[in-house]
C-alpha cells in the first residue's frame, strides 16, 4: 500500500477558493475518513488525489513521489463514487474484470483476481448477473471488486453508502470495515455522515468551507472537540451550546448566563490566560444532562426546567426542556414518565462539559 500527502493544497473554482492550504499526511494501512457538510471541498481533496482535477497550488504525494502532473491512470489508485457507475450491458464479471482487460492482462490473472474479490465480498455467486438483476447493496459491492481487482496502492471512497436505505448502509458499513481488516490497504474515504465516519475510520478529517478543522481518533474528537463547529458537528444528537460569560471570584470560575448561573471546577478550564470577563459559551452533550431523578442522584447545581416534547426512541429518551430562554435537549433512560408541561430539575455532568471562547470558537476546557 502506500502513504498520502497534501502539502499546502489550494484549489480554486473561478472566484472561489474551494480548498485552502490543506495540509496532510496519511500513514500506510490507515483507514482515515474525511467528514464535513455539503460543499466543505472533501470530495475536491479526494478527485484532486485520484488526478480528477486540478490543483491549483501545492502538492500531493504518494509514497513520496509528486503526482500533480501524473495522470490518473499512473497513480495506483481505484475509486468507488457515490453512484455505482456499472456498464449495464456487461455482467458483474465483466465489470470487475474491464480495467485489467483494458491492460490485456493475462486470463488466468483476470480469472484469478475477479474470484477473489468475489470470495472476499461474497459475490461468487452473482458472476453471471447483469447489474439490473443486483440489490443496491449488492452493486456497491461490485464496485468495490472492481476496485479491489486493481490492486491499487490507495483506496478512494467518495460517499458510496448515501444512495443505500438506512439498513444497507449499516450492513455495507460492517462489510467495508470487515474488508479494510482483510486487506489491510490504505483507504480515504469521504462522507458527510458522522456515523460513518465515528465507526469506520482509524482516523477522522472534519472540514469546514475548505478548511480542516481537527484531525484526530474517533474518540479524541468527540471528548475533545477543538472548536464549536467540530463540536457541533460530531455527534448525535447535537451537543447543547449555552452563551454566557466567565467571572473569577474568590478563587473560583462563575459561568453566568441570562437564564443560568453555574460554578465551574477549577480543573475545566486551561490554566493559560485570563478568563475573568471572558465571553464564553459551555457545550453538554444530551447524555450528561441529567434530568428528573438522574439529576438528584448526580450532581447539585440543580435548576428547574419546562418539558416541552419527549420522544422514546427504545431504551433511551430525548427530553427537550426549557429553562427561562434557554432550551436543552437530555437523553435520559426510557419511560420518564412526565408529561409536557410539567417541571424537571436538571443539571450538567460537569467533566464531559466544554468550554470555548466565544469570539475565536476555539476551546479553552483543559
Amino acid at each position: 500500500m502506500a502513504t498520502v500527502k497534501f502539502a499546502g493544497i489550494v484549489k480554486n473554482f473561478k472566484d472561489n477558493q474551494v480548498l485552502k492550504k490543506v495540509d496532510l499526511e496519511i500513514k500506510d494501512h490507515e483507514f482515515v475518513v474525511i467528514v464535513g457538510p455539503s460543499g466543505c471541498g472533501k470530495t475536491t481533496l479526494l478527485r484532486m488525489l485520484a488526478g480528477l482535477e486540478e490543483v491549483s497550488g501545492g502538492e500531493i504525494y504518494i509514497d513520496d513521489a509528486l503526482v500533480n502532473h501524473l495522470h490518473p491512470s499512473r497513480r495506483q489508485i481505484a475509486m468507488v463514487f457515490q453512484d455505482y457507475a456499472l456498464y449495464p450491458h456487461m455482467t458483474v464479471e465483466e465489470n470487475m474484470s474491464f480495467s485489467l482487460r483494458l491492460k490485456n492482462a493475462p486470463k488466468k490473472e483476470i480469472k484469478a483476481r475477479v474470484t477473489e474479490a468475489a470470495n472476499i465480498l461474497q459475490l461468487g455467486k452473482l458472476l453471471h448477473r447483469m447489474p439490473r438483476q443486483l440489490s443496491g447493496g449488492q452493486r456497491q459491492r461490485v464496485a468495490i471488486g472492481r476496485a479491489i481487482v486493481r490492486q491499487p496502492k490507495v483506496f478512494l471512497f467518495d460517499e458510496p453508502l448515501s444512495n443505500l436505505d438506512a439498513k444497507l448502509r449499516e450492513e455495507m458499513r460492517v462489510e467495508i470495515a470487515k474488508l479494510y481488516q482483510r486487506l489491510g490497504a490504505t483507504i480515504i474515504y469521504v462522507t458527510h455522515d458522522q456515523v460513518e465516519a465515528m465507526t469506520l475510520a482509524g482516523r477522522i478529517v472534519i472540514m469546514n468551507q475548505g478548511v480542516i478543522q481537527q484531525v484526530g481518533t474517533p474518540i479524541e474528537v468527540y471528548r475533545k472537540p477543538a472548536n464549536l463547529f467540530v463540536a457541533g458537528f460530531i455527534g448525535s444528537p447535537t451537543m447543547n451550546f449555552i452563551e454566557g460569560t466567565l467571572r473569577v471570584e474568590k478563587g473560583h470560575v462563575r459561568f453566568a448566563s441570562p437564564s443560568l448561573s453555574l460554578d465551574l471546577p477549577a480543573s475545566l478550564l486551561a490554566p493559560e490566560g485570563s478568563h475573568e470577563g471572558r465571553e464564553a459559551v459551555i457545550g453538554v452533550r444530551p447524555d450528561d444532562v441529567y434530568a428528573g431523578r438522574e439529576a438528584g442522584r448526580n450532581c447539585s447545581q440543580k435548576f428547574d426546567s419546562v418539558l416541552e416534547v419527549s420522544e422514546l426512541l427504545g431504551h433511551r429518551e430525548n427530553l427537550y426542556l426549557k429553562a427561562g430562554e434557554l432550551r436543552l435537549l437530555a437523553t435520559v433512560e426510557a419511560f420518564f414518565n412526565q408529561s409536557p408541561g410539567s417541571t424537571v430539575p436538571v443539571c450538567f455532568n460537569f467533566e464531559n462539559m466544554h468550554v470555548f471562547d466565544k469570539a475565536t470558537q476555539r476551546r479553552i476546557s483543559a
